[in-house]
């Protein structure tokens, strides 16, 4: 295991047998991020149908023993690995909208974050788009709460932007919950790499509303 999925842990390879110097804080959290890479790793790999306790622990290299000091079971270990990337993938859409103040440069970049975050690590993707559905009803809500954040941020730009606009928050879901189908669709048939690809198509798909009648110097509506 190479650490790729980018659990905050640096090096993610086994500490060192027998005594050492490392505190228990750090061990601990190396602990941690092995679990939650590998957790990323067989859903990504085997889904969640193949996710059990023996195969996380055997892919991250750490005692049942130890898998049971950090997690209750599988589905907590899960949803923290969900809770993880989804982190993650807000900080990179974030971080790509943060100094931009044109509406379509804003959906350009967040768009083109959000689609490059998954063709990266296919593993991660399909932990987080895929499996999620069928993880049980804790990353079910989780899930919906996350849609629902990305929703948040494409609402609060429009209420921004064009504070005339009749239902910003319909918006915000109507785009999220469009381009998450679609990147369902091409992660669960193994096409993540295709996805930034897409990033024009999915552009022209949504319209953005017209500054002269929706935005702060249009007149109010009647």
């Amino acid at each position: 295991m190479d650490g790729r999925h980018g659990t905050g842990n640096g090096d993610l390879g086994r500490l060192p047998s027998g005594r050492h110097r490392l505190s228990r804080d750090f061990v601990a959290g190396h602990q941690v991020s092995r679990i939650l890479a590998a957790v990323i790793e067989v859903a990504g790999t085997a889904g969640y149908q193949g996710l059990t306790v023996d195969s996380i622990i055997a892919v991250a290299g750490v005692s049942r023993a130890t898998f049971y000091v950090h997690f209750k079971n599988k589905e907590d270990a899960f949803g923290q690995a969900y809770d993880l990337l989804i982190s993650q993938l807000m900080e990179k859409v974030l971080a790509a909208v943060r100094d931009l103040q044109d509406a379509p440069a804003r959906l350009r970049a967040g768009l083109g974050a959000f689609l490059q975050f998954l063709a990266d690590d296919p593993q991660a993707a399909r932990t987080c788009i895929v499996e999620a559905l069928a993880a049980g009803p804790a990353a079910a809500g989780a899930r919906d709460a996350a849609l629902a954040a990305f929703a948040q941020v494409i609402a609060d730009d429009v209420r921004e932007l064009y504070p005339h606009y009749p239902d910003p928050d319909l918006m915000g879901e109507s785009i999220v919950g469009g381009i998450h189908q679609v990147a369902y669709s091409r992660i669960r048939r193994g096409a993540a790499a295709e996805l930034p690809g897409l990033l024009q198509g999915l552009l022209s798909a949504f319209a953005v509303p017209d500054p002269q009648r929706w935005g702060p110097g249009a007149p109010p509506p009647k």
